[in-house]
């Protein structure tokens, strides 16, 4: 449905991180990846987990944890199903949490399934939760917030500052413009950035 490879192995796995179509995910002061085999998601999954950290670590206090990306088939445990899209890059595993964090998750995950961007499921060996997220309508979602709190300001700043694993893609997508905008408004020669960088955003 979403026109995704099914990565066999690990050496197709690397040529997609080469080619940009999976993206480094590293962690940040908001979330943590632990015994992550392959740490790379397609832009959209990072995207979604970086959103989400912030907002439980401002809810909980705590990190966020992640617990598995993209796995190709050739490493997919004994037990996974067959129609499992961890090999696609677009899944991840999130560590669950106790008492009112655990509650706060859920509740934003059932929302965010309702909102038809995801697909959430509660797993029970080891306790975690499983997450698929849609790409192309997280993206969408993520642009009308956007769109819609920049109406609700119009005196927004229109800098941004370069984060711990940002891309040129991603910063563009939150921010309703396209990379050529943004290289065009900076003076870019590439789509390289690094953290503390400041961007001007394009109206």
């Amino acid at each position: 449905r979403h026109d995704f490879t099914y990565l066999p192995g690990t050496a197709q796995l690397r040529q997609f991180v080469e080619d940009g179509l999976l993206v480094p995910v590293g962690g940040n002061r908001d979330y943590t990846l632990k015994d992550v085999s392959f740490p790379f998601a397609r832009p959209a999954a990072k995207l979604f987990i970086e959103r989400l950290a912030g907002q439980y670590r401002l809810a909980c206090g705590e990190r966020l944890v992640v617990t598995s990306l993209t796995r190709p088939r050739s490493h997919q445990p004994r037990n996974a199903s067959d129609r499992s899209v961890h090999p696609t890059g677009m899944a991840l595993d999130l560590r669950r949490p106790r008492g009112t964090c655990r509650q706060w998750l859920e509740r934003t995950l059932l929302y965010l399934e309702g909102q038809a961007v995801l697909d959430a499921t509660a797993e029970r060996s080891p306790p975690h939760y499983h997450v698929a997220v849609f790409p192309g309508q997280y993206a969408a979602y993520v642009e009308r917030l956007t769109a819609r709190a920049v109406r609700g300001n119009p005196s927004s700043p229109s800098v941004y500052t370069v984060r711990p694993g940002d891309t040129l893609w991603e910063i563009a997508q939150r921010h309703g413009t396209s990379t050529r905008a943004l290289r065009q408004t900076n003076g870019l020669s590439s789509t390289r950035i690094y953290p503390g960088q400041a961007l001007r955003v394009p109206e």
